[in-house]
């Protein structure tokens, strides 16, 4: 068993900057696989990053460039960085994990999830 909490999310003017963190409850968190998922009111969940428990990080096409995940498997933590916020990335962000080896693409293939953080950037 994982339990995963999310925080960092909140209200930022578009251009700015927001830190998500993901903090992972359990003994064997750095053989997860990792991603960060969002879903914008309306919209499907959607694929931000992925990493394997290698910590080798992969982003969604669009996102590339301005968001940056990472991992601390001795704090059980991953973090997405996200700057130069636009209003389109306004949505709930969440973090997951996967046993599956990573990195893993498909939200289907997570067994665990966080609660969610609302990220909202205002234009």
């Amino acid at each position: 068993q994982l339990q995963l909490v999310e925080s960092g999310g909140g209200l930022v003017q578009a251009g700015g900057s927001l830190r998500l963190s993901c903090v992972a409850s359990g003994r064997t968190f750095n053989s997860y696989a990792m991603g960060w998922f969002r879903q914008a009111p309306g919209k499907e969940r959607e694929l931000v990053a992925a990493m394997g428990s290698g910590g080798m990080p992969y982003y969604a096409d669009s996102l590339k460039g301005r968001f940056t995940t990472s991992r601390d498997n001795a704090k059980n933590t991953v973090s997405l960085q996200m700057n130069s916020l636009k209003a389109e990335d306004t949505a709930v962000y969440y973090c997951a994990a996967s046993s599956v080896p990573g990195p893993v693409f498909v939200g289907k293939m997570y067994a665990y999830w966080g609660q969610g953080t609302q990220v909202t950037v205002s234009s």
